[in-house]
């Protein structure tokens, strides 16, 4: 699931699972379908 978020004056989409912050809803959601709800392998 994807919440919206504000931080910084912006909005950004939260992967739910591992806490990744996209800044458009539909790249949060193609995430959403392939993650595996572990940490990200690489810096935010």
């Amino acid at each position: 699931m994807v919440s919206e978020t504000t931080r910084d004056g912006m909005t950004w989409y939260e992967c739910n699972e591992c806490g990744l912050l996209f800044d458009t809803e539909g790249d949060a959601h193609q995430h959403e379908q392939n993650c595996d709800s572990e940490d990200p392998s690489y810096i935010q």
